[in-house]
């Protein structure tokens, strides 16, 4: 049986509830992300450009994933290494995290900005009960803003949210998606193409070295980066307080991005990690992809997580030959 997407008809994956701290998360990640300088700063969108290695490059040597694909780099040092044949798989959810950087792009956010308001329409409405998919409850008329919407896209993995975005900024997917393929192609994304704006097809492809390209780019965003390392938000109305679906996240100094999964996807995670502390701040970043597909989404993304889990905490330990 083919289950399209992540999150869709199987039970919830999401981590574990616990007791809110959101006061001490915030101010927690306020100073991390201050911390990681030229790559992490809490304001603007993309002012400051990533700092160059402070040592030599080199191979990472990691606990690489026995199956499918994955790409790390260390941002401080330059060390990076893959593994796996970088051929095209589909990413799932993964997807969302380019339709964030076209609205980004497009409508920027500053620190403390909501952005315009934006009604929502009888077709996010509809799609909302679906079965088949991930999607986040929201009704014909409700208005919220664009960084409302992003936490919807990017914590909980709406769909019917990704396809609004898509609309409003474009007009149609169809005219969206165009405009992602483009924002890759600008990114040297060369196996990488995009044929939906939330990640539900099968379709949209792409590598980990490739997805890593994104990540290098809207992880020097300070409205994506809060929003991805948010463990949960409250919109309110009928969509309620959503949690991440990022388990990792908190974890080991995991600060986010994305998760992702479907039959044909398996598992897939976009992470980044931060490491050292004061002049010795960075960060690392991380795409798994295509663990365990052709399971179900949550075997596949269990996998993904411990894969990414394992390479993060080698990784922040500072993995070199």
């Amino acid at each position: 049986m083919h289950i399209p997407s992540d999150h869709g008809p199987i039970p919830d994956r999401r981590p574990p509830r616990r007791a809110p701290a959101p006061v001490i998360w915030g101010a927690a990640m306020a100073l991390l992300l201050t911390a990681l300088g030229g790559w992490v700063i809490t304001s603007g969108t993309e002012e400051h450009q990533e700092s160059k290695p402070s040592l030599s490059t080199g191979a990472l040597s990691l606990p690489w994933p026995q199956d499918g694909q994955a790409s790390v780099t260390d941002t401080r040092t330059g060390a990076s290494g893959t593994s796996g044949e970088q051929k095209p798989v589909p990413i799932a959810s993964v997807t969302k995290v380019m339709t964030a950087h076209v609205i980004l792009s497009g409508h920027p956010l500053r620190q403390g900005q909501s952005g315009p308001v934006i009604t929502v329409d009888q077709q996010a409405q509809d799609e909302s009960h679906s079965s088949v998919e991930s999607t986040v409850r929201v009704e014909a008329g409700q208005r919220l803003t664009q960084r409302q919407l992003l936490e919807m896209l990017l914590l909980p993995s709406g769909n019917n949210i990704a396809r609004l975005l898509a609309r409003w900024d474009a007009g149609s997917e169809a005219a969206f998606v165009t405009k992602m393929n483009r924002a890759a192609a600008a990114l040297d994304m060369r196996r990488t193409t995009y044929t939906d704006a939330s990640g539900l097809g099968p379709t949209t492809m792409s590598t980990s070295d490739d997805q890593l390209r994104l990540a290098r780019k809207v992880m020097r965003d300070a409205t994506f980066r809060a929003i991805v390392a948010t463990p949960e938000v409250a919109v309110g109305g009928p969509t309620g307080t959503l949690a991440n679906t990022n388990r990792l996240l908190g974890t080991a100094g995991n600060i986010g991005i994305k998760t992702g999964s479907s039959t044909p996807a398996g598992g897939a995670l976009m992470w980044a990690a931060t490491t050292g502390r004061g002049s010795d701040a960075g960060l690392v970043l991380g795409v798994v992809l295509h663990q365990k597909p052709n399971t179900t989404p949550a075997e596949g993304l269990d996998a993904a997580f411990q894969a990414a889990e394992r390479l993060a905490e080698a990784a922040r330990r500072g993995g070199r030959p």
